[in-house]
């Protein structure tokens, strides 16, 4: 490689030298214009800083007019300035007067001057002011040149980023780092949270910008690149990742990435240019970024996902950053966000300090929305560009009723949410006062309100919301968030614990349900084309039937002298229940033969998700105490939609007749084998579907704790004599275009009912 000019690595010096002197603002800019000028042999060097009006104001010039300075100014788009900025792509001008975009400024005293050569200072792609430099002499600018200015850029970028320039802001204005954003999304679980973003991933802030010795950065960044194709190579390798499918296209496509020269070759320029290697990598990801966030096509918008993954393994290897050390800092009331994320991974965070979860990907039924919609945090799902929109600590509101977030929000916003949150605590206390109320319709018919559970915390809602029960204890977050598998032991005494703390109200434990989405760390299951229809469940517990004994054996010894309702997630045959049942009574002469107290009593259940069992309903039904049905893994293969694949997870209603029909039907292959039934899905939990259920004949229901209240006060306003017969004959009724979730909006308007 060529060796470029000692000029940038002067200048570089230089500026570092002048960003540790103990200089005001204003100063600073003004010597730093003073000191690029001179190096490039400029006669201008002007800094322009976007504020959040999307104005560039003049900030610090060395050659215009001094008395243009926070005077002179630029709307986005508008002149060379605000076009550079707005394509944060670089303008090389040999006659600037010439360009279309040109924009004359009386003020600056600019229109002897014709070169020009301006520069975005960018940080993670954004925009954040625009470096220019002028001559009278009409010259192309040489490519060092360009390279250096760029690399100046950061250095700026930095200074605007770290807060410094809002000393010599003007009053009542704010630069663009602090302007507030609103960001729409889809809403997946209610609720509004006020407090502060926490990035899941968060940037590696890079702070040694400046190198001391280019040959020895440059053998540092192929140390780095080596290790990182490595452990690329090393994941397509593996056995357990498929030899075609998605996750093996991302993988071939940062092994792509890894290998290109050009990539490498601009990050060892930056590094001649004077940058440190971790800079250098910084600087070329945000160059790329700023191109590819312009870009229209969705396959090349991925890539950027990408590239800019990879470039962040690349910042850690060489920064040695770990992204949990930045949980620390975990403010008080913190609103995670996230491109996606595992439910381990939310199971991770300080939960009484959680507000919110913002997903930029994921669907409504996906696992780690229903993680959080149990621990009760408002949830915004596909809510684009957040993660890149937010910094740590910016304030936010996250609305998950309409699906709204709020980053930097204005005072007024902020008030405006602060009343709301007060209404819907008010709201909260009616809801409370209905806790201790018995579920009755108002025809007098006796509804069982349960909750959904999964960890220990989860157990004093149990009392709080007034459950009749735990419909659903998810037995796998107890392993999903343990680092390595728990013992028998352990098991045992957690089992012990949450039926200790259920103060003799019945849980319903349902048995190990990983693989899928529940991923388990120390557990390896080979990649699947298709997860949700692959080895997971009571499948992989039948395969792996010392997994499932001894759980078994742990719920039996727990529940010694108590009863034990146990179910089998994702039965399909009725033969898998009759298997397990064979495991159990091992168990049960096992611990019989050690004298063991057994369970007074064992109930034991199936859940229904997967549709070849609605062709077994009565010999199901004959096999077990009680069914329950599983709505969203139901509705999920019962449509053919991944719950996981926004696109289509909300393609289809559950309040569809289809759907309807299906459940109708369980509910009356129950009622003619005197089954006990009750549903433990998503729709349980929502007052207009379940007004649904009530009304084709559920009479147990399961859902997350906080909407015991809001169910409850509907079943209490609902005739459910009336509203059965009125249902079932729209259900029965084919006319076309008569949807059944705008009759049920109807019913509930004419009748009173809250949902």
């Amino acid at each position: 490689m060529r060796d470029l000019s000692a000029g940038p690595r002067v200048l570089l010096k230089r500026l570092r030298e002048l960003m540790a002197e103990p200089l005001e603002p204003q100063e600073r800019l003004d010597r730093i214009v003073r000191q690029i000028a001179s190096n490039m042999v400029a006669e201008v060097c002007s800094v322009y800083v976007l504020r959040s009006d999307s104005v560039l104001e003049l900030y610090a010039t060395e050659g215009l007019n001094k008395d243009a300075v926070h005077l002179a100014q630029l709307k986005m788009g508008q002149g060379l300035v605000g076009t550079i900025a707005a394509s944060a792509q670089s303008l090389n001008l040999s006659d600037a007067q010439a360009h279309p975009a040109f924009r004359y400024l009386p003020e600056t005293g600019e229109e002897i001057y014709h070169s020009f050569l301006g520069v975005p200072i960018l940080r993670a792609g954004r925009s954040l002011g625009v470096l220019v430099v002028q001559n009278k002499a009409q010259r192309n600018y040489r490519e060092d040149e360009l390279e250096a200015l760029e690399t100046t850029a950061m250095v700026l970028a930095e200074m605007i980023a770290t807060g410094e320039l809002k000393k010599i802001t003007r009053p009542g204005l704010e630069l663009d780092l602090t302007r507030p954003v609103e960001i729409e999304g889809d809403s997946y679980s209610e609720g509004i949270g006020l407090g502060y973003v926490v990035l899941h991933e968060p940037r590696v802030v890079v702070t040694n910008l400046l190198n001391e010795d280019s040959e020895t950065e440059i053998r540092r960044l192929a140390e780095a690149i080596g290790s990182l194709r490595l452990s690329i190579d090393d994941m397509l390798s593996r056995r357990e990742v498929s030899m075609e499918g998605e996750h093996r296209e991302v993988l071939e496509t940062y092994r792509m990435f890894a290998h290109d020269q050009g990539w490498v070759r601009r990050m060892e320029e930056a590094i001649h240019n004077g940058l440190t290697a971790e800079a250098a990598v910084e600087k070329v990801q945000s160059d790329t970024k700023a191109r590819m966030m312009r870009l229209t096509d969705p396959y090349l918008r991925e890539r950027m996902h990408d590239f800019d993954d990879l470039a962040n393994r690349l910042l850690r290897q060489l920064t040695g950053f770990s992204p949990r050390s930045a949980v620390n800092g975990f403010p008080n009331d913190a609103i995670v966000f996230a491109r996606a994320m595992g439910a381990a991974e939310l199971l991770d965070y300080p939960r009484e300090n959680l507000r919110g979860l913002v997903l930029e990907e994921g669907a409504v039924t996906s696992h780690v929305v229903i993680v959080a919609r149990a621990m009760g945090i408002a949830v915004v799902g596909q809510a684009a560009g957040a993660v890149a929109l937010a910094e740590n600590g910016d304030p936010v509101i996250i609305d998950g009723d309409d699906g709204k977030v709020y980053v930097r929000p204005v005072s007024e916003m902020q008030k405006a949410y602060e009343e709301k949150v007060r209404l819907r605590a008010r709201r909260q206390e009616q809801f409370r006062a209905l806790r201790d109320v018995e579920p009755l319709t108002k025809d007098g018919k006796r509804i069982t309100l349960q909750m959904n559970a999964g960890l220990l915390v989860d157990l004093p809602q149990l009392a709080d919301s007034g459950a009749d029960g735990i419909g659903l204890f998810r037995t796998e977050l107890q392993f999903m968030i343990a680092s390595t598998m728990p013992k028998g032991e352990e098991q045992e005494s957690f089992y012990r614990s949450v039926l200790r703390q259920a103060n003799g109200k019945p849980v319903t434990f349902r048995t190990l349900d990983i693989g899928g989405d529940k991923v388990v760390s120390y557990f390896r299951a080979q990649e699947e084309e298709n997860p949700a229809l692959g080895w997971r469940a009571i499948r992989l517990s039948l395969d792996r039937p010392g997994l499932l004994r001894t759980q078994l054996r742990a719920l039996l010894k727990a529940c010694s002298g108590a009863e034990l309702k146990i179910m089998l997630p994702m039965v399909t045959e009725v033969s898998e229940i009759r298997a397990v049942r064979e495991l159990m009574q091992r168990e049960v002469q096992h611990l019989s033969k050690f004298s063991h107290q057994l369970p007074k009593k064992l109930q034991f259940g199936a859940m229904l998700e997967v549709p070849a069992l609605l062709w077994q309903m009565d010999e199901l039904m004959a096999e077990v105490d009680f069914v329950s049905v599983g709505s969203n893994d139901l509705f999920q293969f019962s449509m053919a939609v991944d719950r996981g694949n926004a696109r289509v997870s909300d393609r289809f209603d559950n309040l569809g007749r289809p759907f309807l029909r299906i459940l109708r039907d369980i509910v009356r292959a129950a009622d003619r084998n005197k089954t006990s039934l009750t549903l433990c899905g998503e729709m349980a939990g929502k007052p207009l579907s379940a007004l649904a259920l009530l009304g084709i004949g559920f009479r147990s229901i399961s859902m997350s704790p906080t909407a015991i209240g809001p169910v409850k006060a509907m079943l209490l306003g609902t005739d459910v004599t009336h509203l059965s017969a009125e249902l079932n004959a729209v259900l029965d009724d084919d006319t076309p275009g008569v949807s059944v979730r705008d009759w049920l909006v109807r019913y509930a308007e004419t009748n009173d009912i809250s949902v």
